[in-house]
């Protein structure tokens, strides 16, 4: 019995030791990448100076009785002089790296917003300070020059060439601990992220924290792939969600800002929405796909190259678009003043259309609603509707279209409609009254998603509704 337990011990060791060296043996190695690599990534620290006016009593004691017996001690104890103006300096730390060796140096605009002294620090404990050459806020990415010759400067490799699954290593000074290295995979590519709609991000599990931002994501053959940027987070701290810039769409903007201090982008003028499973049904599409228009804004590219609201977008360049998220970035990069074909599916058909492209403006006009006349109940959808006065038209930026005033429970309601969205189109027909609205809502089939076009607040977007049987 003695010797058969020994046997069965021996034989589990052998297996331990199979599976320890064996899964040692499939893990990368990341020492010569971090030691041939540090000298190039630098921490950036700023300094902002921030003029508070007024007193800086806590909340609540600004109304002090005018000679009582706390108004001397609370004065004195929280230093307020009679409310002037008070300055004081507030400072954040992040991270970079040498793109070439006479100084110029890449990192995150939002590691270098509004400061007015930039510090570099290098590895061999050098400090110098920084001129910000330019800086994009739609990617957050800026570029700083250092006076200094003969840097340490980082390999780079194309985005494209990375893929989901493969190890990356990131670089740079979390919480002010310069020079710590952390890996993971690439969990995702071409992320699109609210309010960063230009960029393609690489999603990573590699450990991102404040200190971080601006500093290199690389591959295994030490070679810069991305600037890690930003976290998903419900707690403020890493939870395995972290996002890199393509080091492809960085070196873009890096270009146009050594050349003319800001970027510029290419514009079609289009609001667009993802095609979900009924709205690819109710368009005729076999499965979700492109970037279906929910607007096309007055005198843009789009509208001067015949582009219309309810078409879906299939590829852009010659290159396809899979999803709505897609389109910004290849539009974006796009080479201004360039004739681009543009693949589009319109009422079942798909043609190709030549655009020009424009550039991106700074901002878009602020729209406004209102509400009021003639009001229509119209009982399959459960919903009422109103005419749209002139003066709403012009705040809306609409040239027809109705006004939802009431939703019941219903078709309507479970679509998502709500009091207030100006309904725009039914069924692939565009509305201009409460009266067509009453004849296109009689025709409307059963049981059969269709499409519906509305705008709530700023924003179009199509919907799907659903009449049920016997309606």
């Amino acid at each position: 019995m003695k010797r058969f337990l020994k046997k069965q011990w021996a034989f589990l060791a052998i297996l331990l030791l199979i599976a320890v060296t064996g899964q040692a043996a499939g893990l990368p190695d990341f020492t010569e990448l971090v030691k041939n690599n540090s000298p190039a990534v630098v921490n950036i620290s700023t300094t902002q100076k921030i003029t508070q006016s007024g007193s800086r009593l806590p909340h609540g004691l600004h109304q002090l009785p005018e000679g009582g017996p706390f108004e001397d001690f609370f004065r004195r104890f929280f230093d307020e002089e009679d409310g002037e103006p008070r300055s004081f300096e507030t400072h954040s730390l992040g991270s970079g790296f040498v793109i070439s060796s006479d100084g110029y140096i890449i990192t995150n605009n939002h590691v270098i917003r509004d400061a007015d002294e930039v510090i570099v620090r290098f590895s061999d404990r050098r400090e110098l300070e920084a001129e910000v050459v330019g800086s994009d806020e739609r990617s957050d990415l800026a570029l700083l020059k250092v006076e200094a010759k003969n840097l340490p400067t980082l390999k780079q490799s194309s985005a494209s060439q990375l893929k989901v699954g493969e190890w990356v290593l990131a670089i740079g000074s979390p919480f002010g601990f310069e020079h710590s290295a952390t890996a993971g995979i690439v969990s995702a590519l071409g992320r699109s992220l609210p309010e960063e709609s230009y960029v393609p991000f690489i999603q990573t599990d590699v450990a991102i924290n404040p200190g971080n931002s601006g500093g290199p994501l690389f591959n295994l053959t030490g070679e810069v792939v991305g600037i890690n940027s930003q976290i998903y987070s419900r707690t403020g701290g890493f939870m395995g969600l972290s996002f890199a810039i393509p080091i492809d769409v960085a070196m873009e903007v890096v270009e146009q800002l050594k050349e003319k201090g800001q970027v510029a982008r290419g514009w079609l003028g289009v609001v667009i929405q993802d095609v979900t499973r009924e709205l690819a049904q109710s368009f005729g599409l076999g499965k979700p796909q492109g970037a279906l228009v929910a607007r096309v804004l007055a005198d843009s590219p789009a509208a001067k190259g015949g582009i219309q609201v309810g078409d879906i977008i299939l590829d852009f360049n010659g290159k396809p678009v899979p999803r709505s998220a897609a389109l910004p970035p290849l539009v974006g990069r796009a080479e201004i003043g360039e004739m681009v074909g543009v693949q589009i599916l319109r009422a079942g058909d798909e043609k190709t259309l030549k655009i020009k492209i424009g550039e991106l403006p700074e901002k878009e006009a602020p729209q406004k609603t209102r509400k009021k006349p003639e009001h229509l109940f119209e009982k399959r959808l459960a919903l009422e509707v109103a005419d749209l006065s002139k003066k709403e038209r012009a705040q809306l930026d609409v040239v027809s279209g109705v006004r939802v005033t009431k939703v019941e429970e219903g078709p309507a309601f479970e679509a998502g409609i709500q009091h207030g969205d100006i309904i725009l189109s039914l069924n692939h027909t565009e509305i201009k009254d409460i009266t067509e609205f009453k004849e296109l809502a009689k025709k409307l089939p059963v049981g059969k998603p269709v499409p519906l076009l509305l705008q709530r607040g700023q924003t179009a977007s199509f919907i799907t509704i659903t009449l049920p049987e016997g309606s």
